[in-house]
């Protein structure tokens, strides 16, 4: 073998020694990564904003995988379970599903029962009355009803809302009060027996029903003395 071969040779040599050693430090830098974010996990993120009170569905979010070292305790790993549930505040697109996002839906308690009216979406609703949320229900009678001077009651206070339906055109053949309403939205509340005849009979029978969003933490009592007001009984003030 030449001086020119043995060049060639050990040049060859040095290529290879050159490659192991970058193929070495590749290896290196790959395993410091893995060893820094470790293993993953499944999680799942918004596909689409959800109003706050929107009943939830597997279809509304999508697998990502996450490092299980970055993701929160409070994640969602497993969707089942999640169907039936509702949001408390509003999700926005893209943010980690995590357990204190959601809640069951409210249920009725022992005595309760449910009952839906139409209540008009206008003036009753606004778009603020979620499921889970506790009004007050007004009715306003006119002169005809209430066979004396016009007069609006509070008929219910602290009234539950179990559920809020969609928005719905009325009939516009319906009697002459309900005209002026040309869409109203399907509201259920949970209510004892007393309570429930008095907005079943509101419902018939008032000119409006309307419902008042009370506070968390609950409302001041309204009493009996309170819960009734006509015009000429209106002594002024502000309270």
């Amino acid at each position: 073998m030449n001086s020119r071969q043995r060049r060639g040779v050990i040049l060859i040599l040095l290529s290879v020694l050159c490659a192991l050693g970058a193929f070495a430090g590749v290896l290196s830098v790959i395993s410091d990564v893995e060893s820094k974010v470790g293993p993953e996990t499944t999680a799942y993120e918004l596909a689409a904003d959800v109003k706050p009170y929107e009943e939830l569905s597997e279809s509304q979010f999508r697998k990502v995988e996450i490092p299980e070292r970055w993701v929160p305790e409070t994640a969602v790993t497993d969707l089942r379970g999640i169907d039936g549930k509702i949001a408390v505040t509003p999700l926005r697109k893209g943010s980690l599903l995590q357990s204190d996002m959601v809640v069951d839906r409210p249920a009725l308690e022992k005595g309760e029962q449910e009952i839906a009216i139409m209540i008009d979406a206008a003036t009753g609703v606004a778009g603020k009355i979620r499921p889970g949320a506790t009004v007050n229900i007004y009715a306003t009678f006119d002169r005809e009803t209430s066979g004396a001077k016009p007069q609006s009651k509070v008929i219910v206070t602290g009234a539950k809302v179990i559920d809020v339906g969609r928005l719905t055109p009325l009939d516009p053949d319906q009697d002459e009060r309900r005209r002026a309403t040309t869409e109203a939205v399907p509201i259920t509340f949970g209510l004892g027996t007393l309570d429930a005849q008095r907005v079943a009979y509101a419902e018939s029978f008032a000119s409006h029903v309307r419902l008042a969003l009370v506070a968390p933490g609950g409302g001041s009592p309204v009493s009996p003395d309170s819960r009734t007001y006509t015009l000429d009984g209106d002594k002024g003030g502000n309270g």
